[in-house]
This record gives structure tokens, sequence and C-alpha cells, in this order.
């Protein structure tokens, strides 16, 4: 997924898609053209080489996604890319970049960010202490979840969940203001 400013030549476009629903008898003619317009503006932009790669790589996009499906439904287990390149049915190499065209990461950055984010969720849900919450989630090293913690959210486990659990913290104005 990504996000970009809009121009005003694709606002223009989803605009007039929208007036088209003031005159439904023009809906026919009109929105085929339109919708082409903007899937043009959409690829004429900064995401627009990403998107062309993902649509054109077909085959490799379903076998890559089949792996992501297994990293997030395995995140915990070690992870091989020599194992998983074979599952999806690539070379290692092969599968590395089409991983990365969809993912903009490398499986293992991507495992880790699955683990982490876990282990937070773990920590602030059930009261889980930091080594307790990284070794559920597949650390062998609490100095290392706590490094790569750090350095993903920005300050160490405790603080950063003493933070969100604080007044005023992320968490509980997520909580009061949905």
């Amino acid at each position: 997924m990504g996000t970009g400013e809009t121009t005003p030549e694709f606002l223009s476009a989803c605009c007039r898609l929208v007036d088209l629903l003031e005159s439904p008898q023009d809906i026919p003619f009109l929105s085929g053209h339109i919708q082409r317009e903007i899937i043009y503006r959409i690829l004429q932009g900064p995401e627009g080489a990403r998107l062309r790669a993902i649509a054109t790589l077909g085959d490799h996009s379903q076998r890559t996604a089949k792996a992501i499906a297994w990293i997030k439904a395995n995140y915990a287990r070690p992870l091989r890319v020599e194992d998983l390149a074979p599952f999806a049915g690539m070379s290692i190499s092969s599968f590395h970049h089409h991983f990365r065209v969809l993912t903009a990461m490398s499986p293992i950055q991507y495992q880790k960010q699955l683990r982490l984010q876990a282990a937070r969720g773990r920590m602030l849900m059930d009261g889980l202490d930091a080594a307790s919450a990284a070794f559920e989630v597949g650390y062998e090293s609490a100095s290392q979840f706590n490094r790569e913690y750090s350095r993903f959210f920005g300050q160490p486990p405790l603080r950063d969940i003493r933070t969100l659990r604080s007044p005023g913290g992320r968490l509980l104005e997520s909580v009061n203001n949905p």
C-alpha cells in the first residue's frame, strides 16, 4: 500500500466520476473512460512503477502472497529464506526480488515487524513482561529483542508500554477517540 499527494488531474477525474451520479443516463457511456483515466493518473504517479510491477508479475505475486501468508501464520518459528523460496516455487534471488516488490522489505524484515507488533500487543493486552513476550514471538535473546524493539518503536519496551498506557498515551487516546 502506498500514499501520495493528489494531483489536480487525478482529483478532477475522481470528481467527474462522482458527478456522474447526478446524470445516471451518462454512466454507461462515460464511467469506463473516466475510470481508465483515473488508473492512468495513478500509474503515472510516484507509486506507478511499483503498481505496474505488481500487476505484471501475475503468478509470481500469487506465489509470493502464499509465502507471505505462511510467514504471518508462523512468524514465531525460525525463518529460512532458503526453505521459503522453494515453497513459493522460486529461486532465492527471484523470491527476494518479488517479496520486496510486494512488501517493500525483505522476508526477514517482514517477519521481524510481525514479531515486534505481536510482542507489543501481548505486553499491552496480556500484561506480559518484555522477556516473556520476546520468547513467545520467537526471539531467542531478550537483549536482541530490546534493541530491535527500541529501533522499531523509538523507545525500549517498558517505557513504550508505559507511555501507551499513560493518560495522554496513544492507547488511551485511540480507545477514547475511535
